[in-house]
C-alpha cells in the first residue's frame, strides 16, 4: 500500500498539540488505499519509521531552507535519505483561488464589497531564506487587482508596521500553514500594537479545502511514480 507522510514545522516549546493537529490532519485526508500520517519537525521521534518509499508532503508555506535543507537532513537522519519530497502547500496552485474564496466569503460576511476592501496577508518572512517574502509578495500578485499589503513577522515590513495605517474595511489573511505560535500569539500582538480595526481571519491552512488539495498533491506523484 502507498505511504505518505505530512510534515510541519510544530511548535519546538510545546510540541504536542501541533503534533496532535497533524495527525489529525493526516487522518481526513480523503485518499482510500493510501496510508497517510502526519509529523512535526518539533516533535522528538515523529518522523521515525520514515523509509525511502514514502512521499513527503510539506506543508511549509515556502520551498524555502526548510523544505530543501533542513527536512532531507531530518529525513536522512530518521532513515529515508531518498524519500520523495514533493512541493510543499505554498506552492500549491490552487492556493491564490483558495485565498481569494476564503477573502469573497469574509468579505460578503462583513457586507463589504471586496474590491472595496483592502487586504493584509501575514507572512512568516526570513532572514535565512527570500523563499517566504517571495511566496506572500506572489500571492499579493496573484489576487489583483485586489489591494493588497504584505507584512512579515522576521523581516521588514513587520507586520505591526504594515497594519498601522490600513483601514477599518480590511481583512487579514494568515498566510501559514498551521496555527502554532505565530498566529496564536505574534499575529494578534502585531495587530494590536498597530490598531487594526479590521477583520482576522484563520490561517489559510486551515481551510476545509486543504485536505482534498492534499490528496490532489499526493495522488498525482502516485500517478507520476514508474
Amino acid at each position: 500500500m502507498p505511504r505518505a507522510l505530512i510534515v510541519a514545522h510544530g511548535q519546538p516549546g510545546a510540541p504536542g498539540p501541533q503534533q496532535a493537529a497533524i495527525e489529525a490532519l493526516a487522518a481526513r485526508i480523503p485518499l482510500p488505499g493510501v496510508t497517510i500520517r502526519g509529523a512535526t519537525l518539533a516533535m522528538p521521534g515523529a518522523l521515525d519509521g520514515a523509509d525511502d518509499a514514502m512521499l513527503v508532503y510539506p506543508l511549509f508555506m515556502a520551498a524555502g531552507w526548510f523544505t530543501r535543507s533542513e527536512l532531507p537532513r531530518r529525513l536522512a537522519l530518521a532513515g529515508a535519505p531518498k524519500a520523495r519530497i514533493l512541493p510543499p502547500f505554498g506552492a500549491d496552485a490552487g492556493l491564490p483561488a483558495l485565498a481569494r474564496r476564503l477573502l469573497s466569503q469574509a468579505s460578503a460576511a462583513q457586507g463589504w464589497a471586496l474590491d472595496e476592501t483592502h487586504v493584509l496577508l501575514a507572512a512568516h518572512g526570513s532572514g535565512r531564506s527570500r523563499a517566504p517574502a517571495e511566496a506572500a509578495r506572489k500571492m499579493a500578485a496573484d489576487l489583483a487587482p485586489l489591494t493588497v499589503t504584505c507584512g512579515f513577522i522576521e523581516e521588514p515590513p513587520r507586520l505591526a508596521e504594515a497594519a498601522r495605517a490600513l483601514p477599518a474595511r480590511a481583512l487579514c489573511l494568515p498566510l501559514f500553514a498551521t496555527s502554532a505560535g505565530h498566529v496564536t500569539d505574534d499575529l494578534p500582538q502585531a495587530l494590536a500594537e498597530a490598531g487594526f480595526r479590521g477583520i482576522t481571519l484563520p490561517a489559510i491552512g486551515l481551510a476545509p479545502e486543504v485536505p482534498a488539495m492534499i490528496a490532489a498533491s499526493i495522488k498525482a506523484a502516485l500517478t507520476e511514480r514508474p
